[in-house]
């Protein structure tokens, strides 16, 4: 946590009452889960110096990081099942006692467990009583394990009840086995979701008072009030006028909207018949307090809904049974691999259960993705509970192909969609197909680092009432935004679509988050998710205080005869859409590129209140258009299993991969060598300062809170998974540093230069190792780097290649031929487009010639796409007037891969330009 204690805090509150739980080491993420293991390894770390060293008391009393632990766990044990505050008091007594054997015993205890990723059989709280429970065995029971946190003020008594009773219920018959997580607060069981992402479950017994009594730090304090404040009291108010239920009420859409992965439960004293109904908008069930059985079996069968994978599980039924082939797929079954003489190693290096898995939907082994009726239907519903969708459907050619199907679901030809220039090319290519006219919007440009951010939002509106004043707004149909971009610009899709909508309520609006599926499943990164922004800004509509507000603005919109007032007054308001404004949204996501599925594996979510009406039939004409009738299977199960796995611990993983990313900034930001050669890229960097409101340049580094600030309030936040390094005092481009240094020397792998920068991704298979790694590797470098500068004249070694990168290309126009009109930017780019397939219209011409061209006030028009990969966005689109700002681009990028450029012909031209 951010507040830290002093020493002689320490000394005279050794409980550190008036003080953070723990002072992280400097810049580290405020991650309580991370600072919890850490500090119980430095504890043993000191306890193993101590008692089996040379070391004294004095020298314990001198170890402030010690102390520093010892006070966090005091606190911090409270939000963990097993071992618990008792249990670190005790520690501290055999400290103060000198048993350091002891203490390092009972330390080394819960660090095994820790890195097991186990909990205890037994509350360990008793430990402090009775000694002798401190040499029960590890356990070792291999079932899966999860958290329950009950939120009531009750005695040390009540709380060792209860958890002997859940201790009693338990089954070797269950599947799953769960400890209690007792806290007496509103407070505490915000802080316990916040920080212990083992809890699944939360059961609300009414006798538990709104504040905290423990030390927390001032980050955790602020994050707790961020939280809360998502809930305003007449949320509860409206729904039953009874006080005692209404805070009851607010903890438990608090919670909600912070895990809504984690089932409520209340648990009541009496007349629950009375307040089921009115509490099932909130808790699955209402019980009483000697339903303690039942509740058991509840928890355990909601788990295994959780835990449920219909297709895998199907998968894994067809691979056990004995089938006779007389089909297709020779492979399947392993038929033509098992007996042959020269193909064995396939079923050596991949195993036989990826060949007994193989089979067809029209064999009736398994349901069909065209048209699902079983396992895959219900795989698709239970991923829609998890990414927050009304409908998710399954893609196994990767999103290039879900963003086509999204396109021709809802475009005609001749529909205007407004286009961020900078979107992958599978955008434009959809277009292609659709015969719509995109209108590109132009992101705001990071010329020093040779890429784009996103597109402000002030020039989506702007480009609206264009087309408003133009009369033709009722062919804008879509807006397609990239959420968020390469490099980790992320938008705030509910105040986009809100501003958008006030404009023409019928938009509808395709988010690509190919990068970004991950962010569903931490509080925090969710709130800036197609799927979340579209449910909470429908549920935004239909409150009476959305529609006094309406109302207001209406009034400074419009005057008395109904004529809009200027555009800089749209522009200047934060625009309120009205209260029946449709929500249609479409999220695309590569699954496989941030989560667990296997290459290719996406998904297509979506929140339509016209899905019925207009979008369902259309969206499965076009997904069978674009999707295979041989699907892959074995990406297919991978999709399903890795919904089980973020739904079950999706936040641990989300939140490490946070941590690590900025531990990795802060290494890089520490280190004296390090610092030298390279520079991370903030948000100061990466984020002009119109868009942003909280002026730090990294909010996470600060907490938890910081970050969830600057989350709620910016226009354009940056991912802080992804780390973006400068690195232009090493002498060499981005393309060189990533083959020749960090991939081919080192092994380390990276997805994305530019000329002077190299961007690093965490992700939630990242491990601290892995960090550790890359910072040695970049340690090396620099030295490297130093010393081969150091061999130079003097002169030239202290010269830094400041030559300014030439400004990147805005999309210049569409030719006459192509263009819509002489005022609004949108073109047929399909006549374009095939017309340049054809041999006899297109012309082959070198960079120099067309250079040369241009510069004799020619303009060229491009027959096909450029476009640089990675990150894939076009440079040219057929139909596009070559500018000398696309040639001065293209004359310097050094990226190894163009599609649709030939150095040895030149640009595909069409003739007649």
């Amino acid at each position: 946590m951010d507040t830290p204690a002093t020493d002689d805090q320490g000394q005279n509150n050794r409980r550190g009452s008036a003080t953070g739980i723990l002072e992280p080491d400097p810049g580290m993420p405020a991650s309580t889960w991370r600072l919890r293991s850490d500090a119980w390894e430095y504890l043993r770390f000191a306890m193993k110096r101590i008692a089996l060293g040379n070391e004294d008391k004095e020298a314990l009393a001198a170890d402030s990081e010690l102390q520093r632990s010892l006070r966090a766990l005091e606190t911090v044990e409270m939000y963990w099942a097993g071992f618990g505050q008792r249990y670190v008091a005790s520690i501290r007594e055999m400290l103060e006692q000198g048993d350091y054997h002891m203490a390092l015993d009972r330390i080394g205890k819960v660090v095994n467990r820790l890195r097991g990723d186990t909990v205890p059989d037994t509350s360990r709280d008793d430990f402090a009583d009775d000694p002798e429970n401190s040499d029960l065995p590890i356990d070792t029971d291999p079932r899966p394990r999860f958290e329950v946190l009950i939120v009531d003020e009750s005695t040390q008594a009540d709380r060792d009840g209860l958890r002997a009773e859940g201790l009693r219920l338990r089954s070797s018959a269950d599947d799953f086995i769960y400890e209690y997580v007792i806290v007496p607060s509103a407070d505490d069981a915000v802080a316990a979701v916040l920080t212990n992402p083992n809890i699944l479950a939360c059961v609300v017994r009414p006798g538990f008072s709104e504040r905290t009594r423990q030390p927390l730090s001032r980050d955790l304090k602020n994050s707790i009030r961020m939280a809360r404040d998502l809930v305003s009291p007449e949320s509860a108010s409206a729904r039953t006028p009874l006080a005692s239920i209404q805070r009851v009420l607010r903890l438990a859409d608090t919670l909600a909207e912070l895990r809504p992965e984690m089932d409520l439960y209340l648990m009541a004293g009496a007349h629950i018949e009375g307040l089921s109904g009115a509490l099932t908008h909130r808790f699955r069930r209402v019980f009483r307090r000697e339903d303690k059985l039942e509740l058991h079996l509840t928890l355990l069968r909601r788990v295994s809904h959780l835990y449920d994978t219909p297709f895998f599980s199907a998968v894994q039924e067809h691979a056990r049974r004995p089938v006779g082939v007389f089909h297709a797929l020779p492979i399947a079954r392993g038929g033509s691999v098992v007996g042959s003489k020269w193909i064995k190693d396939l079923v050596d290096f991949y195993g036989l259960n990826l060949l007994l898995a193989e089979t067809s939907a029209t064999s009736g082994g398994l349901d069909s993705l065209l048209a699902p009726v079983r396992t895959l239907k219900k795989a698709q519903e239970l991923a829609a509970r998890a990414y927050g969708a009304k409908h998710t459907f399954f893609v196994t050619n990767g999103t290039s192909t879900a963003n086509k199907i999204v396109h021709q679901a809802l475009l005609s030809p001749n529909d205007v969609v407004l286009v961020d220039r900078n979107c992958h090319k599978s955008h434009h290519h959809a277009v292609v197909l659709t015969g719509a006219r995109p209108a590109y919007l132009e992101a705001y440009p990071r010329n020093e680092f040779a890429f784009y951010g996103a597109v402000p939002l002030s020039r989506i509106k702007q480009l609206l009432l264009d087309y408003r004043a133009a009369g033709r707004l009722d062919e804008v149909q879509l807006v397609t935004l990239t959420n968020c971009t390469f490099d980790g610009i992320v938008y705030d899709p509910e105040r986009v679509m809100a501003e958008c909508l006030a404009i023409k309520p019928d938009l509808v609006f395709l988010w690509d988050e190919a990068w970004f599926a991950f962010a569903t499943f931490h509080p925090v990164t969710r709130r800036r998710t197609a799927m979340w922004a579209a449910s909470h800004l429908k549920e935004k509509l239909g409150t009476r205080a959305h529609q006094i507000v309406y109302r207001e603005q209406q009034k400074r919109l419009y005057d008395d005869q109904g004529n809009p007032a200027p555009d800089e007054v749209w522009l200047e308001e934060r625009l309120v859409p009205a209260p029946d404004a449709k929500i249609r949204v479409y999220a695309t996501q590569s699954t496989h590129k941030t989560l667990t599925a296997l290459r290719q594996g996406s998904m297509i979510h979506v929140h339509d209140d016209e899905w019925v009406r207009e979008a369902e039939e259309p969206f499965h004409e076009a997904y069978m258009t674009h999707t295979s009738t041989s699907p892959n299977y074995q990406i297919l199960t991978s999709l399903d299993i890795g919904r089980r796995q973020v739904e079950l611990e999706g936040y641990e993983l989300v939140q490490r991969q946070l941590d690590l990313a900025t531990s990795l900034s802060q290494a890089i930001a520490r280190h004296p060598l390090l610092r030298r050669s390279f520079r991370v890229l903030t948000a100061h960097d990466l984020v002009p300062s119109e868009n942003r409101e909280v002026g730090r340049p990294m909010p996470l580094r600060d907490g938890l809170a910081s970050m969830w600030k600057a989350w709620t309030t910016d226009e354009f936040v940056v991912d802080p998974s992804r780390i973006t390094i400068e690195i232009s005092r090493t002498g060499v481009d981005g393309d060189t540093f990533k083959h020749d240094l960090l991939m081919d020397r080192y092994g380390i792998q990276v997805n994305k230069t530019s000329r002077n920068t190299v961007l690093f991704m965490t992700n939630i298979g990242t491990s601290r190792s892995a960090i550790a790694y890359l910072v040695e590797v970049l340690v090396k470098l620099a030295q490297r780097f130093e010393d081969e500068n150091s061999q130079l004249d003097p002169e030239l070694a202290a010269k830094v290649d400041d030559t300014p990168m030439p400004p990147l290309p805005d999309f210049s126009s569409f030719a006459p031929g192509y263009a819509t009109d002489e005022e609004l930017p949108d073109g047929d780019m399909r006549a374009a487009f095939f017309k340049g397939q054809r041999r006899k219209s297109v012309e082959h011409v070198a960079h120099e010639e067309l250079r040369e061209r241009v510069t004799n006030g020619e303009k060229p028009v491009s027959a096909g796409f450029v476009t640089p990969y990675p990150p894939g966005f076009p440079v040219l689109v057929p139909g596009q007037v070559i500018s000398p700002d696309v040639l001065d681009f293209m004359a310097v990028l050094d990226t190894r891969e163009i599609h649709g450029y030939d150095p040895r012909k030149g640009y595909r031209v069409l003739r007649d330009s």
